[in-house]
C-alpha cells in the first residue's frame, strides 16, 4: 500500500506574495512550439526567498556557508507538525508553548500558526518564532524548524535573533510552508534545496509522507 503524501509547498506563480521590495516571480518564454520551435523553453526571475524556501547561513552571516554547502541530511527525515498560537504585537510564538512533552522524541519541527494559508497575500502581522522560542528548540536538539509564515523573525526585527539562535544551534530553516489540512503529528519530511553556489537561500519542494 502506498503511503499518503502532503505537498506543503506554496505555489510559485506571478501572484505569489513576497516580502515588500523583494523580486516577485516572473517568467519569459525563450522558445515556444507554437512559434515553430522544437520545444518550449522559458527563463524565470524571482527572489530565492519567494515561496517555500530555506535560508543558508550566508543569509544572516557574511561569513556563513552558502546553499551549496548546507547539510542536506537535515532536510530529510522524521518530523513533527505542531499547532502553536502566537501572542503579542508583532506576534511571537511563546517559548513556554514549546514544552518538553511536545518536543519529546522530535528531530524536526514544523510550526503551524494559521488554520489557513494564502500564498498570494503578505500579512505584515505574520507570526514569527523569535529568539526565546528558537533557543528552546536548539536546547532540545532539533535539527530543522519550519514555519507557515514568511520568516523566523518579524520584518521589524533587524537583529534576526530567531535566525541567529537557530544558526548557533545548527538548525536548518524552512519558511512559507503550507500546512493547511495536515493533521498534527509525526511524518517523514523531504524538502531538499538546490545546490546553488554562493547563494543565501533556495526554493524547496517540501512534502510530508506518512510514516509506515
Amino acid at each position: 500500500m502506498s503511503l499518503r503524501i502532503w505537498d506543503i509547498s506554496e505555489r510559485i506563480e506571478p501572484g505569489t506574495a513576497t516580502f515588500p521590495g523583494d523580486n516577485a516571480f516572473s517568467q519569459e518564454w525563450v522558445m515556444r512550439i507554437a512559434d515553430g520551435a522544437s520545444c518550449n523553453v522559458s527563463t524565470i526571475r524571482m527572489s530565492v526567498h519567494v515561496g517555500t524556501h530555506t535560508d543558508a547561513p550566508l543569509h544572516y552571516d557574511t561569513d556563513g556557508g552558502d546553499m551549496a554547502s548546507v547539510d542536506i541530511g537535515k532536510y530529510l527525515g522524521r518530523c513533527r507538525v505542531i499547532d502553536v498560537l502566537s501572542v503579542g504585537s508583532p506576534p511571537l510564538i511563546p517559548a513556554d508553548a514549546l514544552t518538553p512533552e511536545l518536543l519529546a522524541g522530535a528531530e524536526r519541527v514544523l510550526l503551524r500558526t494559521n488554520a489557513e494559508h494564502d500564498h498570494r497575500t503578505f500579512n505584515p502581522e505574520f507570526a514569527s518564532l523569535g529568539g526565546p522560542a528558537a533557543k528552546v528548540l536548539a536546547a532540545a536538539g532539533i535539527q530543522l524548524v519550519g514555519i507557515d509564515t514568511p520568516s523566523m523573525d518579524h520584518s521589524t526585527n533587524k537583529e534576526l535573533d530567531g535566525h541567529q539562535a537557530l544558526y548557533a544551534g545548527g538548525i536548518a530553516i524552512l519558511e512559507n510552508l503550507d500546512l493547511t489540512g495536515v493533521p498534527a503529528g509525526d511524518y517523514e519530511l523531504i524538502a531538499l534545496p538546490l545546490r546553488i553556489v554562493g547563494c543565501d537561500s533556495s526554493p524547496v519542494r517540501a512534502i510530508l509522507r506518512e510514516l509506515p
